[in-house]
């Protein structure tokens, strides 16, 4: 039952936005379906603590996992039970006078013997109970679940770090949360939440102090992080396209190697680099595979589909001199072609015929 104070602080517009960031070392790529858990551990949790709530927005980057929750009520929704008692025959004389079971239903239950009620049930008439439990304060609820939500994540491996017994995907450095304007005050092994975070590692490595949740993109922006994981994603396929036509080509759409290097970076830079036109004597997919599986490069392509020798690589950084960023990229990819092409030669002086028979002492599970 929601009392009448509880609609007028709700039309009133009792509610705060909700904002946790969980900052850490970088975090695997692999690793951020936890954003996605996050948003249902605190759907499902709000739920069970009758904690009425807006929108739910995760975002996050290799170095944090944000939860926004938009229209937090400052209180839950009270609670309204039945609790059923003894079968009317057994609680009533044939007066209608409540028996010695009456009573001591009523005693148990806090009640006065007249605020008993009988309802039909499939087993006939029982006696009941009307139990009203008021809505805490959400602010009070909040640093346990908190606390529990990070516990909470699974990850496909975990670390222990320094003297902890906590585990995480990496060592955790800070805790920003605030509901509203308000810190959510809670402690984790010796990690104290409060209102600060940080920006770029390189870029913006100053502390930042929040002073409401509302303030918590623009801030980051400015420190040289797009958190928000689908705008920056937009952001890295819009560079990497317009570095490829710098040089006539197109990238390659690769749906999984863009989710991949959006997790690797905070601020993204893309460039396009070039490599030894001699290598493109080399079958395409001997030169692609580094750039994509190793180096996390996109492959430029030219607008017939033919490979070209150049590839953008997306940083996460931004220097006066990007050139040389870019140069020790084709560096890298230097060496990584020529160990490709070593290889690749080395297995054309072999058969098949010689190969196939090798495959006799293979077993495959």
């Amino acid at each position: 039952m929601i009392s009448s104070q509880n609609i007028k602080e709700q039309e009133e517009g009792m509610t705060r936005t909700l904002l946790f960031e969980i900052g850490t070392e970088e975090i695997p790529a692999g690793f951020m379906p936890a954003l996605s858990f996050m948003e249902k551990y605190i759907e499902k949790t709000f739920k069970n603590h009758r904690i009425d709530h807006g929108e739910i927005i995760t975002m996050g980057t290799p170095r944090r996992l944000t939860l926004m929750v938009k229209e937090v009520a400052e209180t839950q929704r009270d609670k309204v039970e039945e609790v059923m008692g003894p079968p009317a025959k057994v609680a009533f004389d044939a007066e209608g006078k409540p028996t010695k079971a009456a009573i001591g239903f009523a005693k148990g239950q806090g009640v006065a013997v007249e605020d008993l009620k009988v309802k039909e049930t499939p087993k006939g008439a029982y006696v009941y109970v009307l139990k009203e439990e008021k809505g805490g304060k959400t602010e009070d609820l909040l640093p346990g679940l908190l606390e529990q939500l990070v516990r909470s994540i699974p990850f496909k491996k975990s670390m222990r770090w320094a003297d902890r017994d906590i585990r995480f995907a990496r060592p955790i450095h800070w805790f920003l949360a605030l509901f509203g304007e308000d810190v959510v005050e809670f402690e984790i092994e010796g990690i104290k939440s409060g209102r600060t975070t940080y920006g770029h590692r390189f870029l913006a490595p100053n502390p930042i102090e929040l002073a409401k949740p509302e303030d918590y993109v623009e801030a980051m922006e400015k420190a040289k992080v797009v958190v928000d994981h689908r705008a920056r994603r937009a952001s890295i396929w819009e560079q990497v396209q317009r570095e490829a036509a710098k040089v006539g080509g197109v990238p390659q759409e690769d749906e999984d190697l863009l989710d991949e290097v959006n997790f690797l970076v905070e601020f993204p830079v893309a460039t396009c680099g070039t490599f030894d036109p001699e290598f493109l004597e080399l079958p395409p997919e001997v030169l692609i595979t580094p750039m994509k599986e190793h180096q996390k490069y996109f492959p430029v392509f030219d607008k017939e589909g033919k490979l070209m020798n150049h590839f953008v690589v997306v940083n996460n950084i931004l220097t006066s001199d990007m050139d040389l960023i870019t140069q020790g990229n084709e560096r890298v990819l230097r060496a990584r072609l020529a160990d490709a092409r070593f290889f690749f030669q080395e297995d054309k002086e072999t058969p098949l015929t010689e190969m196939f028979e090798k495959l006799k002492d293979v077993v495959f599970q």
